[in-house]
């Protein structure tokens, strides 16, 4: 399976979470490409199995501009698109932390919730990483495998 994972990054906690999803998935045996948004030119993403979409809440809960331009720049919504964000719970507390990674799952309509990551994701959290990857490597694969076998249109 072709994975790319495409993140926007402040602080490069966004950065690091992109990283170690990437990890995970090549753990599981899929390939995975990067793009750093605002960063490099958008790249052609219906060459792949699924989109990871990465981004850090900004100002009060928005998504960042950049990561908005790139949504424009794909042209439509990709299939397999899933969500995961870094986010600060002292900046507004609960109701703003990861509000950026809600919105963008929300319109994607991502089939999974998105992974919502305070600050850095190393240490306490790597594994709600793992696990988030994992369950979007078994989603994936179940409809990579349904279509193989013609129970999906």
């Amino acid at each position: 399976m072709d994975v790319l994972i495409a993140y926007a990054t402040y602080s490069g906690n966004t950065k690091e979470a992109a990283e170690l999803i990437a990890d995970f998935f090549e753990e599981a045996g899929h390939s995975v490409n990067f793009h750093w948004i605002g960063g490099e030119s958008v790249p052609n993403v219906s060459g792949y199995d699924a989109l990871i979409l990465g981004s850090f809440t900004w100002a009060e809960g928005s998504v960042p501009e950049e990561v908005k331009d790139f949504i424009l720049d794909v042209g439509y919504k990709p299939p397999n698109t899933f969500i995961f964000g870094t986010g600060d719970t002292q900046f507004g507390g609960d109701a703003l932390f990861c509000r950026a990674a809600v919105k963008l799952a929300r319109f994607y309509e991502s089939p999974l919730p998105p992974l919502k990551i305070e600050q850095s994701p190393r240490g306490g959290q790597e594994g709600s990483v793992r696990e988030w990857t994992f369950r979007v490597a078994r989603y994936l694969e179940s409809q990579l495998s349904a279509r193989s076998t013609g129970s999906l249109i």
